[in-house]
């Protein structure tokens, strides 16, 4: 099964960067994707905070311009979609969810999952703070993508290893094959702390993760780390994409990761 991250450098104008998305999505299934990943914010880096307030959509809004989109490129080019994230209203005006939605092949919405972890950093020179307009999820989520367990994640969630573990731990389920990131990493953190957790989540999950990522100067002066990537179970860099627009692809290789498994029974020997 080959999978596909999409890198963008978003901007403050929703209608552009959902042709931007779609234009990627296109070129991910003509190279023989099935399943693909949008960034964290694919559809809006706005000029404030502020901005996601004014372009949240209403969950499962037929009308809803974004939610459409995702849709209709998921049965139009007979995708997994992970929809990177959005922004959904909430019951308090000034609080929105940042939600990552994924869609079958047939366009029907397969699975919500709400960011848990919020981001907060500050610094001598920079700060910023999500929870200012942005509302926390509670609920872990994985969906079945065809033959393949997800567990599904969102940026500064990669700092919390307990996540992961949970996912693949959940009663009565299998250990996820694959994990997506949609991410904004921040240049700072992305430059030093990025792959570096991305591999070891790779490693400790004996897991695929496929990480999409904003990657370039925006149009509100933010600057965002990008390298997507694909890890393999091994923590192998399967490919990788520094800045600017574009894809990385690989092949989920499911016999590799039963292999891994096979050879470091690590996921057996968890006492904990």
């Amino acid at each position: 099964m080959k999978i596909a991250a999409v890198q963008m450098v978003s901007t403050p104008d929703v209608e552009r960067n959902l042709a931007r998305a779609r234009h990627w999505l296109e070129q991910a299934a003509a190279q023989g994707a099935k399943l693909a990943l949008l960034p964290e914010y694919f559809c809006l880096m706005g000029q404030r905070d502020d901005d996601k307030l004014r372009i949240a959509e209403a969950y499962q809004d037929p009308d809803a311009p974004i939610q459409r989109m995702l849709s209709d490129s998921a049965r139009e080019l007979g995708l997994w979609l992970v929809g990177g994230t959005l922004p959904l209203r909430t019951a308090d005006p000034a609080r929105v969810r940042n939600s990552c939605l994924v869609y079958g092949p047939q366009g029907q919405l397969a699975a919500r999952y709400d960011k848990i972890h919020l981001f907060r950093f500050k610094t001598d020179t920079e700060q910023y703070d999500e929870g200012r307009v942005l509302e926390a999820g509670d609920e872990p989520v994985a969906v079945q993508a065809g033959p393949v367990r997800v567990g599904l994640s969102i940026c500064y969630d990669l700092r919390f290893a307990e996540l992961y573990r949970g996912l693949s731990f959940a009663l009565g389920q299998s250990p996820c094959e694959l994990f997506t990131v949609p991410a904004a990493f921040t240049y700072t953190t992305g430059e030093k702390h990025w792959e570096l957790l991305l591999r070891a989540r790779a490693v400790e999950m004996q897991a695929f993760v496929l990480a999409s990522a904003q990657g370039g100067r925006h149009e509100n002066g933010r600057r965002t780390w990008g390298h997507s990537m694909i890890v393999d179970p091994w923590g192998e860099v399967l490919d990788c994409l520094g800045e600017g627009e574009g894809l990385v692809q690989a092949e989920l290789d499911l016999a590799r990761l039963a292999a891994v498994r096979q050879q470091l029974p690590a996921l057996q020997h968890r006492r904990l």
